[in-house]
């Protein structure tokens, strides 16, 4: 048995959480969330304090975890244990985050990949079990993938493979991952907010009606939830848009499927929420630019370990290459 610390940070929201791993199975204690706002160092202070409350409550010392964990989007370098400048993270340049809470927590830390530490999750104790050639699409506030090829986990030379959010999709479009018209611009929370908003803006400049969007003022606090949200009640606009979003996302997995060949592809957070109005669009697409052969062998679904995977991908960074999980 093994007591262990884990860390989820995203563009959105940063998660610490504290679980106990026996037999292979984990048992979550004490988890809580904040905004990701303000400096890297006054986030990870503050994630800390709330981590030593939560071992307060749990009657826990700091002596009784064996290690910390870290998911992150990328770029990083798990081995310098770096963050390096995420897209969705701006201000976090070069940061030392496994060596700064490594001295605060007195536990070793390990960083990974948030989409490889997802795909790790998913695998073992997801959708993804008992599976050879996975792939694990984030669809969160960004777009990345973790890749599992001939049963492990392949994270490239210095952790840049599956960052597929940065292919171009299209000549022109949203901006994501720094370039206009790439699959995150399309295929992500901040891609649907992006489309929404133009969307909304062109639709009250003409004096049509927009469900998500009361007036020109809402426009900048429109986003995807309540783009869901709105298709959840039937309204047809932000249906239309989802239903957009699926084609492109079909658009991306069909290069996906072509090349990595694949037995099942799994997508988190929005894909996930919004299933139902993205998966026939992206199936339709997928179908028409894919391989037969590739597709026939290929299955999407939605992340099974739902809202949860970012704890169990901290906790599967915290127990990397240690055989009890991984």
């Amino acid at each position: 048995m093994m007591y262990v610390v884990g860390f989820d940070i995203g563009g959105t929201k940063c998660a610490v959480l504290i679980a106990k791993i026996a037999q292979g199975k984990v048992d979550f204690l004490s988890r809580s969330q904040i905004c990701t706002e303000g400096s890297w160092q006054s986030i990870l202070d503050r994630l800390c304090e709330i981590y030593e409350c939560q071992l307060a409550l749990l009657e826990l010392s700091k002596q009784d975890i064996t290690a910390a964990g870290v998911s992150c989007g990328g770029p990083l370098s798990s081995e310098k244990g770096l963050i390096l400048s995420p897209p969705n993270l701006p201000g976090w340049d070069s940061v030392p985050v496994c060596a700064y809470l490594g001295e605060r927590l007195g536990v070793p830390v390990r960083l990974m990949n948030d989409a490889d530490a997802c795909a790790v999750a998913e695998w073992k104790f997801g959708a993804g079990a008992g599976k050879k050639n996975m792939i694990f699409l984030t669809f969160g506030t960004g777009l990345g993938a973790g890749l599992i090829l001939n049963g492990a986990l392949y994270s490239g030379t210095n952790d840049m493979a599956g960052e597929v959010g940065h292919v171009r999709l299209e000549k022109d479009g949203p901006v994501g991952y720094n370039k206009a018209g790439s699959f995150e611009s399309f295929c992500s929370g901040a891609g649907i907010r992006q489309i929404a908003q133009k969307y909304a803006a062109k639709c009250l400049n003409h004096g049509d009606p927009v469900s998500f969007c009361r007036d020109a003022d809402f426009i900048p606090k429109i986003d995807a939830k309540r783009v869901i949200e709105c298709a959840e009640e039937g309204h047809e606009d932000a249906i239309a848009i989802l239903r957009e979003t699926g084609a492109y996302f079909g658009k991306g997995l069909a290069v996906l499927v072509d090349i990595l060949n694949p037995e099942l592809i799994v997508a988190g957070s929005v894909f996930v929420r919004a299933h139902k109005f993205l998966y026939d669009s992206a199936m339709e697409t997928l179908k028409a630019e894919a391989l037969g052969a590739s597709l026939a062998v290929c299955r999407l679904a939605p992340a099974m370990l739902g809202e949860k995977i970012g704890d169990y991908a901290a906790v599967v960074a915290a127990t990397r290459g240690q055989d009890e999980i991984i």
